[in-house]
């Protein structure tokens, strides 16, 4: 048994085809069901149950496959340690991300994943969720951080946090007049409105509207956080957005919308289809551990700006939408 033998194994498990396992390999097919044939051999059991049309994993099989998965990222990650410890992690990372809070959670990640890899440089391109997806689908960018929804079918994800939908506006503005740090909807009924730039965010909200039983004035649609404030600030209207970061400034006034709290998760996305490279997938290891051990509120990673309470109902996982 070798590192071949469990690569070609895991490839068959995978496929349950030695057609499409050998395609994968780029190696033909009899080599292939041969090597399969000598490892049931060594090991004395049979790993699959050979159909007219396809495989099935038997009960010996299926351990035999967990335990080889294991092997194998063992080793591969064995080989990047070893190599890291070399040379050092280096290259060029590209993240794709909205704005509003995931500039400033990128921020976190690239300056404590610096401290680790000096030698790695990074690229941020800012967009539209939308505009974000397509350059991470053309492979312009490595990973991206935007808001839900996306393609779960091809995309790859990993939830980074929650944010309530928020008002922003100008203190000069009535509804700013009101007392406590909440709006409810239907106070917005015949006040003009600029919302993000995405068609299905926009029928979302013509929904959340509906719902409450008023028709939307839009005034402006467009997807820069930056610029909702800007139009907030002037008294333009009122900026409906996912809840931003480091707002420093002394004309707007910032809302929780409510009844009910509306709520956007945050995502890091990468497809599934195109395989991650060295980089991209340590970058991801550091920010899984970035979340389990909470850095954000970590004396290294000072949360310096306001942020609303989420209802308990809200932080546990169920959402309003």
């Amino acid at each position: 048994m070798d590192f071949r033998s469990l690569t070609y194994f895991v490839t068959v498990a995978r496929e349950l085809n030695f057609t499409r396992a050998s395609e994968k390999l780029n190696m033909s097919q009899p080599p292939l069901s041969n090597q399969i044939r000598l490892l049931e051999e060594e090991l004395g059991v049979r790993l699959f149950i050979r159909g007219k049309r396809h495989l099935t994993l038997t009960e010996e099989g299926k351990l035999f496959f967990h335990r080889a998965v294991q092997i194998l990222e063992m080793a591969d990650k064995t080989k990047r340690d070893i190599a890291y410890m070399k040379e050092g992690l280096s290259g060029k990372l590209t993240l794709g991300l909205v704005e509003g809070r995931p500039p400033f959670m990128i921020a976190r990640w690239i300056a404590g994943f610096h401290e680790e890899f000096p030698l790695v440089r990074f690229e941020m391109w800012n967009g539209s969720t939308d505009d974000v997806l397509d350059r991470l689908n053309r492979g312009l960018v490595d990973l991206a951080l935007i808001a839900t929804p996306y393609d779960e079918e091809h995309l790859e994800g990993i939830m980074i946090e929650k944010s309530p939908w928020v008002a922003i506006m100008s203190r000069e503005h009535p509804l700013a007049q009101t007392p406590g740090n909440t709006l409810s909807l239907s106070e917005l009924g015949d006040v003009p409105l600029i919302i993000p730039r995405r068609d299905s965010r926009i029928i979302e909200m013509r929904q959340w509207f509906r719902e409450a039983g008023i028709e939307p004035h839009i005034l402006c649609e467009l997807s820069s956080y930056v610029d909702a404030v800007a139009l907030a600030e002037q008294n333009a209207g009122v900026a409906i957005f996912a809840q931003g970061t480091y707002t420093p400034n002394n004309l707007i006034e910032i809302r929780m919308l409510t009844d009910p709290v509306r709520i956007v998760e945050n995502v890091l996305v990468w497809p599934k289809d195109r395989p991650l490279n060295s980089l991209s997938r340590e970058f991801l290891n550091y920010v899984n551990d970035f979340l389990e051990e909470d850095q954000m509120h970590s004396e290294r990673f000072q949360v310096r700006e306001d942020v609303f309470e989420l209802p308990p109902d809200q932080e546990d996982g169920s959402e309003e939408s």
